[in-house]
């Protein structure tokens, strides 16, 4: 999936920043199997495996509308700031769908653990996605937010 995601950017950058962003994501997921006393089965590790694909898609989203203002000509610290502030809804409104679809599946004693998984780790990889990018996308470009 590493090299998948380097063809889609045409570099290893952006893939980088998905990529360390990505395991973040086990402390959402801990932390609602604690709270609901849970355990970690295998319908919570089908779930986790599915909340990466989502996180991704969350990433990419957000890096590639950093990179297409870059290209218009914006500064790289207004491209990010802004690409951050014009993707939050999107993110937000995909990860909000996501974790109330799950919801119906709190009641079932076979995909409880798995709703909680990708509820609980959705909701903190959303967060997540829209602070660690743009900071890990600044500290990698070297982007100086000084005058």
């Amino acid at each position: 999936m590493f090299i998948v995601s380097v063809l889609l950017f045409g570099r290893a950058c952006q893939p980088l920043i998905i990529w360390a962003v990505v395991p973040m994501a086990v402390v959402g997921v801990v932390v609602s199997l604690l709270a609901t006393d849970m355990a970690f089965g295998f319908m919570s590790l089908l779930g986790f495996l599915s909340l990466f694909g989502m996180l991704i898609k969350n990433a990419i989203v957000l890096l590639e509308e950093i990179d297409l203002q870059v290209e218009e000509g914006k500064p790289i610290h207004d491209a990010i700031l802004d690409a951050t502030a014009s993707r939050l809804r999107p993110v937000a409104l995909a990860a909000v769908t996501t974790i109330l679809g799950m919801a119906p599946l709190l009641t079932d004693a076979f995909f409880a653990d798995m709703s909680v998984t990708i509820m609980g780790g959705l909701t903190f990889a959303t967060i997540l996605t829209l602070v660690a990018v743009p900071v890990l996308y600044s500290l990698l470009f070297k982007v100086s937010y000084r005058k």
